[in-house]
């Protein structure tokens, strides 16, 4: 590996990092508020370092797959590591772990939080918080790939090992037209929906934080009750709409901007899955709600479908303490935690296109059963799925469990009850945020030790980078020359 390269690449990231710290910067100063200095200082270091490290290494077009990896993974955690130093420059943590917790919580679009009453934060702290899941909701490569020129194949390389998804979706020919197409995308969504919360009584600042929570699916709120605190159903209802279209491949939205119908949606098999999951969920939270509670109608279907859609969409806003809804509802929000957005969404979790890759799969292997010499091949979209396509699923969802029932075991060791261990990992590794128990959605992961921080901080980035990204830097060979 050229490690000249890989260090240039991410002196590159870390100028971005510390170029974006001027944005919480100048927030604080228009409040007034005495978190300033941090990001001053912040932004100067990380930005000095970046360019300094850029400078002293050479930009080479080409990375191989190798080296792909070791940007993207070494960049996250590069990202999570100075993007800490505001909250402890600025008194907001005394702790390095509640600061890397809360920071790659924020890259990996978890939501997940150490802080006890967030109201108290100053301006510029929750502009950072909210910035970071921007950041990291369609991706730092991303963005690196979108800016950067040099970078030839090896753009594509780090694109595909960062994107969601079974496959990585090219809308161009070239990968950097397609990552700005991309962040162009993603831009018109984040300002349609900041300007209709203003509409709705929502403050600016409230509403720039909750539209970069909800387009990253991320989930961090400027309020300790969450989206609860606002009592418009007309917020509740954009918010709800808005997380939905995160979950959707932003590659569909970029047909239905350039002119196409919405049958573009439609004529697509993951997102009529995903409609269908999302619709059916509602239904049966809402049905199950009316049955148990004598809330009015308008206000069981809203709270259904908010909390149906930022869980099936791993956001993690609330609008209710659905920790005390009935058990059916319960059961069936933990069964979405495992499903997750769209291939080339925000959304994190297997991914909607993996379910629906295991379920042609099982199609066919059942239609093979009663024709055994009949030569099948099973089709998304009219397209044979390609075999290594459904290996590395099939690979997928058993790494997937399989991390889980391990990392249960070792939540559960470090002091978390079982139910709690089992809903934080969940929530860990699907970039969800809230789980169940003690890590509820009215409760935090304050009292989880330091080591519990730092290992659900790993899964966080292990199930943004999709496993595979992460976990090949533990191979031996992946070091050889």
């Amino acid at each position: 590996m050229n490690y000249n390269k890989i260090a240039a690449a991410l002196g590159v990231v870390l100028t971005v990092i510390g170029v974006s710290m001027v944005l919480p910067l100048l927030w604080s100063l228009y409040y007034g508020e005495h978190d300033w200095p941090a990001f001053l200082i912040c932004s100067g270091l990380t930005t000095f370092i970046g360019i300094a490290v850029y400078k002293t290494n050479r930009m080479e077009e080409g990375f191989n797959t190798k080296e792909a990896f070791a940007v993207v993974s070494f960049s996250w955690l590069l990202a999570a590591a100075f993007g800490s130093l505001p909250y402890l420059l600025s008194g907001t943590f005394t702790s390095f772990a509640d600061a890397l917790f809360e920071t790659m919580s924020g890259l990996t679009t978890t939501g997940a939080s150490v802080l006890t009453d967030i109201e108290i934060l100053p301006h510029g702290i929750l502009f950072w918080r909210s910035l970071t899941h921007w950041l990291g909701g369609m991706g730092i490569i991303v963005l690196f790939v979108a800016i950067l020129s040099t970078l030839g194949v090896g753009g594509l390389q780090m694109f595909k090992a960062e994107s969601p998804g079974p496959t990585a979706e090219k809308i161009k020919p070239r990968i950097r037209e397609t990552a700005k197409i991309l962040w162009y995308t993603y831009l018109s969504l984040t300002a349609a929906e900041t300007l209709l919360l203003l509409a709705f009584g929502m403050p600016l600042f409230d509403a720039l934080c909750h539209t970069f929570g909800t387009m990253a699916t991320g989930g961090f709120s400027t309020k300790n009750a969450s989206i609860g605190f606002y009592s418009s159903p007309w917020i509740h209802w954009i918010i709800t709409i808005f997380m939905f279209l995160a979950g959707v491949n932003f590659a569909l939205h970029y047909q239905v901007f350039r002119g196409r119908s919405l049958k573009a949606f439609w004529r697509n098999a993951e997102f009529r899955l995903y409609a269908f999951l999302t619709a059916a969920a509602v239904m049966i939270t809402a049905a199950n709600l009316a049955v148990k509670t004598s809330l009015p109608f308008e206000s069981i279907v809203r709270q259904a479908s908010f909390q149906v859609v930022s869980i099936m969409t791993t956001t993690g806003y609330a609008t209710a303490d659905f920790d005390g809804w009935p058990l059916l509802s319960k059961a069936l929000l933990v069964a979405l935690m495992f499903i997750g957005g769209c291939s080339g969404s925000t959304g994190g979790s297997i991914k909607v296109g993996r379910i629906l890759i295991l379920i042609k799969q099982a199609g066919m292997e059942l239609k093979q059963s009663l024709h055994p010499r009949a030569v099948m091949s099973p089709k998304i979209d009219g397209k044979s799925i390609g075999k290594e396509v459904l290996i590395n699923t099939q690979e997928f969802f058993f790494i997937y469990v399989a991390i889980i029932g391990v990392s249960t075991g070792i939540m559960a060791a470090l002091g978390l009850d079982l139910g709690s261990a089992f809903t934080a990992v969940i929530a860990s590794l699907g970039n969800i945020g809230p789980g169940l128990g003690k890590v509820g959605p009215v409760q935090n992961y304050n009292f989880i030790s330091s080591a519990g921080k730092y290992y659900l901080s790993f899964l966080m980035m292990l199930g943004r980078l999709e496993l595979y990204t992460v976990l090949v830097l533990f191979l031996p060979s992946f070091w050889r020359r």
